[in-house]
C-alpha cells in the first residue's frame, strides 16, 4: 500500500502544483507555444469529462470520483502487486487531482470547474491528472490482460512484484 500512497501523493502535488501556476501565470484562453503547434500551454475550465462530455453533469461526476477513491482505498487493502499499486496509485492521484478542483474551484463546492491546461494538436485540453487516469488505465488493462492478481503470485505462480 505504500508505493499506491506515494504514487498518488506524486501525482496529487504535481497536478496541484501544476494548476496553480498555470492560473497564477497565464490568461484564460491564452495559448503559449512550447513544441510549435505540437505542443501548447492554454488554460481552460471543464465542468464536464473528458472531451467536455456531460457538463451539466458535474455533480455526478464529483461522485464517481468520491466512490472511485473508495473503491481503490478499499482494493488496497490486499494490495500486494507492484504493478497494481503503480496502476491504482495513478488513478487515486488523478481522481483526487480533478477531485480537488470539483470540490474547491468555481463556480461552488461539488460544481467546480477542473483545470485543463495542456494541449496537443487535434486533441482536448488535458491535465496531469487526467494523463495519470489514462496512464492508469492502460496499466490496469496491460496487468489483467496478463492474469496478475492484485494479490500477487503466490511462490509456484510467479514473483509477487509483477
Amino acid at each position: 500500500m505504500g508505493s499506491l500512497l506515494v504514487v498518488a501523493a506524486v501525482v496529487l502535488v504535481a497536478d496541484a502544483v501544476s494548476k496553480i501556476l498555470i492560473v497564477a501565470n497565464v490568461a484564460r484562453g491564452e495559448h503559449i507555444h512550447l513544441l510549435g503547434h505540437y505542443l501548447q500551454i492554454t488554460d481552460t475550465r471543464n465542468s464536464g469529462a473528458a472531451f467536455s462530455v456531460g457538463t451539466r453533469a458535474t455533480v455526478l461526476f464529483t461522485a464517481v470520483a468520491v466512490v472511485v477513491v473508495v473503491v481503490i482505498l478499499r482494493a488496497a487493502a490486499r494490495l500486494r502487486s507492484r504493478g497494481w499499486a503503480i496502476c491504482l496509485g495513478l488513478l487515486l492521484g488523478g481522481a483526487l487531482g480533478n477531485l480537488v478542483d470539483r470540490l474547491f474551484r468555481a463556480p461552488g463546492v461539488f460544481r467546480g470547474e477542473v483545470v485543463d491546461w495542456l494541449q496537443l494538436p487535434h486533441w482536448p485540453v488535458f491535465n496531469l491528472a487526467d494523463s495519470a487516469i489514462v496512464v492508469g488505465g492502460v496499466l490496469a488493462v496491460l496487468l489483467a490482460s496478463r492474469g496478475v492478481p492484485l494479490e500477487g503470485r503466490t511462490a509456484t505462480e510467479g514473483t509477487a512484484d509483477e
